[in-house]
């Protein structure tokens, strides 16, 4: 395995590295968020128009609508700021630290992200059984017109997961670990086991803890390879834009979404289908922001 650029990521680092310090730093992140989650719920409350709470009064929670899963999006801001406070008083490093120098990432992110819209566009016309073929949900100038707004929350959203699991975690860990066993394995593994939603799921719900560990090492590895979060940032991305903006399940963070499949999360038997699809997907997509990086 070729991870000599991750050196670049993992310099910062060095001098801060004791796992106390991770330890604290991940409490306080959790800390900061909840404490500004309450002002953020306040705001959202009186800022969102009526329509983002939906008929059922759910729509924020469960974000069913444009503005609630807009709301869903922009909260992972906040962590950011909580993270930042972290590296500030724990690492004395900064956020730019954690994604690498500018131009290679933003060179590396727009390769990835063209190869995975190429394959996207390749694999959408594909036919699939009905049971799996999603159907109209927001009608065309609807979904246009949030877009803008959608396209920098989901920028947000990746962008925040990545800092934090392939970013944050995995720089700190690596400059104190040298096995990628422990700095792929526990970020990968964290981010996964936030992946479990059993609430939603029920009995499917270690299908996307498995998926999302997958995912987390797949995105580790691409940052290891390129020393820059440019093609981990693109490759979730791409996935969440066709998962959020394109076709969402029935009732699990459609409000977004320009078309739903016809069942939902909890649904046993057509998630066991649909679940080794997606994990080739996510095969596919490696091996596609692989290939780019050569290029």
């Amino acid at each position: 395995m070729r991870y000599g650029p991750h050196q670049f990521l993992i310099a910062p680092a060095r001098g801060s590295e004791e796992p106390w310090r991770l330890l604290a730093g991940c409490a306080l992140i959790v800390a900061l968020f909840l404490l500004m989650s309450l002002f953020y719920s306040r705001i959202i409350a009186v800022a969102l128009p009526d329509s983002a709470w939906g008929a059922n009064g759910r729509g924020v929670e469960d974000a069913s609508t444009p503005w609630g899963a807009l709301a869903n999006l922009y909260i992972f801001g906040l962590v950011i700021l909580a993270l930042w406070v972290v590296l500030t008083v724990l690492h004395t490093r900064t956020l730019s630290s954690l994604l690498g120098a500018s131009r290679p990432a933003w060179r590396q992110f727009r390769r990835v992200l063209v190869a995975l819209a190429l394959l996207t566009a390749a694999v959408l016309p594909l036919p699939a059984p009905e049971a799996l073929t999603p159907g109209p949900h927001l009608a065309l100038p609807t979904w246009l017109a949030f877009l803008p707004l959608a396209l920098l929350g989901l920028a947000i959203q990746t962008g925040t997961e990545e800092i934090v699991f392939r970013g944050y975690l995995q720089s700190q860990l690596a400059a104190r670990f040298r096995r990628p066993l422990v700095w792929m394995g526990l970020p990968s593994a964290l981010f996964a086991a936030l992946h479990y939603a059993p609430g939603n799921m029920g009995d499917n719900a270690w299908l996307a803890v498995m998926w999302a560990f997958l995912f987390g090492l797949a995105a580790a590895d691409l940052t290891a390879r390129s020393g820059t979060l440019g093609p981990a940032i693109a490759l979730h991305i791409a996935n969440n834009f066709s998962a959020i903006l394109l076709a969402a399940p029935e009732g699990s963070f459609d409000g977004l979404a320009l078309y739903t499949y016809p069942f939902a999360l909890h649904d046993t038997a057509i998630m066991r289908t649909w679940a080794p699809i997606d994990m080739m997907m996510l095969l596919c997509s490696w091996l596609a922001a692989r290939l780019a990086l050569r290029a």
